[in-house]
C-alpha cells in the first residue's frame, strides 16, 4: 500500500477477496490517504477490542455471532458500498503493521483476527471450494465408494454431536488430523489411519486453521519489515501514527462535562461513595485521609472531577481546602492552584486536558507513596479484596472481579464491579472512569424515578 495525500486513486478491488471475505493473503497495489489509514484502522480495532471483550465475558458462539455481526455494521461501512472491501483490506493491513511489532501484541492480533474471521465465515458463506483453492488445498471430496465402506462410523460421530445423519449426497473431506486441531480435540470427527473425515459444514474449521497459520507467519515478516526499513522511513509520518494506535483510547474523550455531569462540593462524598469507579474513589479517600496527592494522583483525580463538571472555582476551593491543612493557604497558592487553573486551560498554553482513559490509567506506573493507576492492575489482591469489600461487592461477584484481575482484563474486573454494585448489566464495558461515573447516575436515576413513580 501507498500513503499519499488527501486526493487518491479509486482502489482496485483486491485479488483475494473470495465472495467479500478477504483472505488477506498479500497487501494490495494501492493507494490510501493518510486520514484513511489511521481512521480505518480505528474503525476495525473498535470491532477487534468489542470481540476480545465478548470472549472476556463467556459470550456463548450464537451471541459471538450476534456480536461480530452488529460490530461489523456500526464500524465497518463506508457511504461509498464500492469502498467496503478496500476499507477492510486497508484496515486490517495497518493493524497487522501495528500489532507485528511485539510478540505480546502479535498475539492479540493474531487470535483476535482468526476469531473475526471465523464468525464472519459463518455470516458470509462463501464459496469453500474456491477458499479451499486460495489457500492451495490439495484435498479433494471422498469417493462413493470409501464413503460407503465408513458411512456407519461417519453416522456414530454424527449422532453424538447432534449433527444429521450423512447420506450419499453429504460432501466429505480426507485431511490430515493435525489439520484440524480444534475438530480432533473435541472429538467432532472420525479419524481413520491419520486422516480426518471432515464434512462441508466442519470445513470452516480447516480454513480458520490455515487462515491463522497463514497470519501468524505474515506478522512475523511484517515486524522483519518493520524493523529493518518501514520504521525508519517513515518516522517522520506513519510511524507515529502506527506506535499510538496499539494503545489507543477510541471512546468519547469527556473533556466536557456530559450528560448526568455537575458536581457541587456539597454532593461530592456522597456521590463518589455511589458513582466513583474504585481508581478514582481510592484517591478521593486518600485525599480526604492524607489531605495531599502527589502529582500523578492530582492529575488524575483532578481532570476526573473536572470532566465530571467541578467547576474551576469548585476545584480550587475543594483542592485548598484538603492540602491547606497540610502545607498551609501560602503554600497552595503558590505551588499547587496553578496547576489546577493549568488543566483547565486558564494557564500555560491554555490546553483543555482530558481526563484520562482506562487504558492510560491501567498503563501507568506508580511508585512509593503513588496512590493513582488502576486498583485490578496495581494493588495486591488482599488489598483489591478489601477496597471491593468495602463497596458493597458481594462474595460470588468479588470471586468473579479477582479471577478477571488475575488473567490481566482489568477493564472487565471494573465492568463486574459496576454490575454488581448497580444491578444493572453494562454491555458496552467499562473504558473510562468519566463513563463508569456516568452510567452510574443514569442507573441511580433512573432508580429514583421509578421509586417515585410507585
Amino acid at each position: 500500500m501507498e500513503i499519499v495525500g488527501p486526493q487518491r486513486r479509486a482502489l482496485a478491488t483486491a485479488n483475494d477477496a473470495v465472495s467479500t471475505l478477504p483472505l488477506y493473503r498479500s497487501a494490495p497495489p494501492l493507494e490510501v490517504r493518510l486520514e484513511d489509514f489511521e481512521l480505518f484502522a480505528i474503525h476495525r480495532l473498535r470491532v477487534l477490542k468489542g470481540v476480545s471483550d465478548g470472549l472476556s465475558r463467556g459470550k456463548k458462539p450464537d451471541e459471538m455471532q450476534k456480536l461480530v455481526d452488529d460490530l461489523w455494521k456500526v464500524n465497518m461501512g463506508h457511504p461509498q458500498a464500492s469502498e467496503i472491501i478496500n476499507k477492510d483490506i486497508i484496515s486490517h493491513f495497518v493493524l497487522r503493521l501495528v500489532y507485528c511489532r511485539t510478540e505480546e501484541l502479535r498475539k492479540w492480533f493474531l487470535s483476535m483476527e482468526t476469531t473475526l474471521f471465523r464468525y464472519r465465515f459463518h455470516l458470509k458463506s462463501p464459496k469453500v471450494q474456491a477458499m479451499m483453492q486460495e489457500f492451495d488445498l490439495p484435498y479433494k471430496a471422498v469417493g462413493n465408494a470409501e464413503f460407503e465402506s465408513i458411512k456407519d462410523k461417519l453416522s456414530q460421530v454424527a449422532r453424538s454431536i447432534g449433527q444429521s445423519i450423512p447420506n450419499a449426497d453429504t460432501i466429505f473431506y480426507k485431511v490430515p488430523f493435525e489439520k484440524v486441531p480444534e475438530l480432533v480435540a473435541a472429538r467432532r470427527v472420525f479419524i481413520l489411519k491419520g486422516y480426518a473425515y471432515v464434512a462441508m459444514n466442519q470445513v470452516v474449521s480447516l480454513i480458520v486453521t490455515q487462515f491463522r497459520s497463514h497470519l501468524s507467519k505474515a506478522l512475523v515478516l511484517t515486524n522483519r519489515k518493520w524493523m529493518s526499513t518501514i520504521r525508519e522511513r517513515e518516522q517522520d509520518r506513519l510511524t507515529p501514527i502506527v506506535e499510538a494506535l496499539s494503545t489507543s483510547y477510541l471512546g468519547p474523550d469527556y473533556t466536557q462535562p456530559r450528560e448526568y455531569a455537575e458536581m457541587s462540593l456539597k454532593d461530592i462524598d456522597q456521590v463518589a461513595k455511589s458513582s466513583f469507579p474504585l481508581c478514582m474513589r481510592h484517591l478521593f479517600e486518600k485525599l480526604r485521609e492524607d489531605h495531599h496527592l502527589k502529582h500523578g494522583g492530582r492529575m488524575q483525580l483532578g481532570l476526573f472531577l473536572k470532566g465530571v463538571g467541578l467547576k474551576l472555582d469548585d476545584a480550587l476551593a475543594f483542592w485548598k481546602s484538603e492540602f491547606s491543612r497540610k502545607v498551609g493557604d501560602e503554600r497552595f497558592d503558590k505551588e499547587y492552584a496553578y496547576s489546577i487553573r493549568h488543566n483547565y486551560g486558564k494557564e500555560g498554553k491554555r490546553t483543555d486536558y482530558t481526563p484520562f482513559s482506562c487504558q492510560k490509567i491501567i498503563s501507568s506506573t506508580p511508585g512509593v507513596g503513588d496512590h493513582h493507576g488502576c486498583p485490578f492492575r496495581h494493588f495486591s489482591e488482599e488489598n483489591l479484596i478489601a477496597a471491593l469489600g468495602k463497596m458493597g461487592v458481594g462474595s460470588r461477584a468479588m470471586e468473579e472481579v479477582i479471577e478477571k484481575a488475575r488473567s490481566r482484563h482489568y477493564q472487565l474486573a471494573c465492568t463486574l464491579t459496576f454490575e454488581a454494585i448497580h444491578g444493572s448489566s453494562c454491555d458496552a464495558g467499562i473504558n473510562h472512569p468519566n463513563q463508569y461515573f456516568i452510567d452510574s447516575q443514569k442507573v441511580l436515576q433512573k432508580g429514583k424515578s421509578n421509586n417515585e413513580m410507585r
